[in-house]
């Protein structure tokens, strides 16, 4: 399912070698046979997916086949005529982003926490020359192999590992994104201090995540649940958070964008038909979540690799 010696061509390019055996290992174990109770079906469904599609009865097919991998979270998609409306319109994060990063053409870039892939598709168009995305979810990776095929993408991959798993200090990347993850690391300055390990000399860090509205050098630690999510740790302001960046070594951090996620960005749709934002908000006044606290706002910073 996933081309591994193209994988592992591109990181030889890069200089990561050594990379080949502890990874190769890794994704041997995870994508195997009986490793996930659903992994058999997906693997069916990209088989049935027709890299051509001719006609409608062919989208059609092409369909009914993509929603058998559902729940789409990260999109949308428009390929071949097939239209995948995820439940978060993330071309709108990307427009945010886009104009305030170094130009990605030519560079080599690390997705830690990429979901099904999409942003790895947006930084190929902008002339990215490999898009490393790594992801523990499953789903996530099948999602991408039938996006992938279906969009016939070469030099993007999407790998069932955390950062942590991967080797330290390789130091090769232009670019590491790391967005929508810093909120469930118990120990964020540690996350950001792997991401730095990632990236070469003068390379870029490009960090997405929930932040406390106010100017303070204040973290709020939810308890219990924030917005519905269990697994939300910490949400400092954008000066504690520039902080943590600085105190992980990175230099020259830049607060390029605060936005508030609206109900526009992150809802259910026929792609994703559960329960979304709306239902983690107050009914009575949406600047609160279901909790109580400020809702949902998130903050991209952008930092340089000393």
């Amino acid at each position: 399912m996933l081309d591994v010696d193209s994988l592992f061509g591109e990181l030889d390019r890069i200089g990561l070698e050594s990379w080949r055996l502890p990874l190769s290992s890794l994704i041997r174990e995870r994508l195997a046979d009986g490793a996930h109770g659903h992994l058999a079906q997906w693997r069916e469904v990209i088989a049935s997916l027709s890299a051509t599609i001719l006609t409608e009865q062919d989208r059609t097919q092409a369909r009914t086949l993509l929603k058998q991998l559902a729940p789409w979270r990260k999109g949308p998609f428009h390929i071949q005529g097939i239209d995948i409306d995820s439940e978060w319109r993330s071309d709108m994060k990307w427009d945010r982003l886009k104009n305030n990063i170094t130009p990605l053409a030519g560079r080599n870039i690390l997705d830690v926490g990429c979901g099904n892939g999409y942003y790895a598709l947006r930084m190929l168009e902008a002339g990215a020359k490999c898009v490393v995305g790594i992801d523990p979810g499953i789903l996530f990776v099948c999602q991408f192999e039938a996006i992938k095929k279906l969009a016939a993408v070469s030099s993007a991959y999407v790998l069932p590992l955390r950062l942590e798993e991967l080797p330290r200090k390789s130091r090769a990347f232009d670019t590491t994104f790391s967005m929508g993850v810093l909120y469930h690391r118990r120990k964020p300055l540690e996350h950001l201090r792997e991401l730095l390990e990632t990236l070469r000399p003068g390379g870029e860090l490009v960090l997405e995540t929930l932040v406390l509205p106010g100017n303070e050098a204040t973290v709020l630690e939810p308890e219990n649940r924030y917005a519905r999510m269990r697994n939300v740790w910490h949400l400092p302001t954008t000066t504690a958070l520039s902080n943590w960046i600085a105190d992980a070594g990175f230099t020259g951090a830049r607060l390029v964008d605060v936005s508030t996620t609206s109900t526009e960005e992150q809802r259910t749709t026929e792609w994703m038909p559960f329960e979304s934002l709306a239902e983690a908000l107050d009914p009575n006044n949406p600047k609160l979540t279901v909790e109580g606290l400020p809702a949902p706002t998130r903050a991209i910073f952008v930092a340089t690799s000393p």
